[in-house]
This record gives structure tokens, C-alpha cells and sequence, in this order.
């Protein structure tokens, strides 16, 4: 009796329902990778970063976007910090916790839900913040700096729309 070698047989199988289904997904003749929005957001995301990344070495984006909204609403709960800045509740806890240990930001219980943590920054967070915010904005500027001020206006114009 002769058995079949099955993981041939399902190589075989894979291998064909690949080429059948991947027919269908050819791309249109005038698609091209470089004119598309998402391909294009990720290259001016890129050379953003690169820029952060160079001028402000100790400060993920993240960790800065946390720390300017807590600028702004001075004592606020981890849950809507996160909300306001767009994270979700297990990034924005780590976040947290390494601005925690770089002595930027401290925690307490909420004086209405003991269940509730409300964060704000530290003293050495408000200056760390003030510097970085500076840095930041000459980031943008850099980022934009081929952009007319009407054009930087209009992209962010566009982007909001998003």
C-alpha cells in the first residue's frame, strides 16, 4: 500500500490556492507606491522623527506629547491624559511610568475616586517641559521648513480633515 505524502499534498494545495487567489490581486497599471497619501505620511512622519529623535535624544514623542498636554491641564487622570493624546490606557501607564522614574511626573490618588490616579508634572517636569516645547516648535519648523506659512496653514488645514 502506498501513502501519500500528505505535506506534499498540502504544499501543493497552498501553492496553488495561493497563485488562484493572488491572480485577482494585481495591482491597476497607473498604481503608483510614491503618489500614495499613506506612503506620503509616512515619509514626512519619518523625517519628523529623525528630526525629533536628533534634537531631543532623551524624549520619545510620546513622552513629550504627555507632557505638553500636562502643561496645559496642569492635574488630570492617566485615563483622559491618554484619551487627549490620543494613546491607549496600557501605553499611556507606561509612558507614565518612565516619565515616573526620570522624576518628570508623579501620581496621586484622585481626592474624589480613590480608585482614580491624577497625574502632573514634577518641578523639574514644568521645566523639562518649557525647554522641550521651545525645541519642539523649532522641530516643526524644521520639519516644514520647504513650506511657505500659507502652505504649513493649509496642510494643517488638510490634516485636520483627516
Amino acid at each position: 500500500m502506498i501513502v501519500p505524502n500528505l505535506y506534499a499534498l498540502t504544499q501543493e494545495h497552498w501553492i496553488r490556492t495561493l497563485v488562484e487567489t493572488t491572480q485577482d490581486l494585481t495591482l491597476p497599471a497607473d498604481y503608483a507606491l510614491e503618489q500614495q497619501i499613506g506612503f506620503k505620511l509616512r515619509l514626512a512622519n519619518q523625517r519628523h522623527l529623525e528630526i525629533f529623535n536628533r534634537r531631543m535624544p532623551d524624549i520619545t514623542p510620546t513622552q513629550f506629547a504627555v507632557l505638553a498636554k500636562l502643561r496645559d491641564e496642569a492635574r488630570i487622570s492617566q485615563n483622559h491624559l491618554g484619551r487627549l493624546v490620543g494613546m491607549d490606557a496600557a501605553t499611556t501607564k507606561g509612558v507614565i511610568d518612565r516619565l515616573r522614574k526620570k522624576g518628570l511626573v508623579h501620581s496621586t490618588p484622585s481626592k474624589t475616586d480613590m480608585r482614580r490616579l491624577e497625574i502632573s508634572l514634577t518641578d523639574e517636569g514644568i521645566a523639562v517641559t518649557a525647554k522641550a516645547i521651545a525645541t519642539a516648535q523649532e522641530i516643526s519648523a524644521e520639519t516644514v521648513g520647504n513650506l511657505t506659512p500659507r502652505e504649513v496653514d493649509r496642510l494643517l488645514a488638510l490634516l485636520e480633515k483627516l
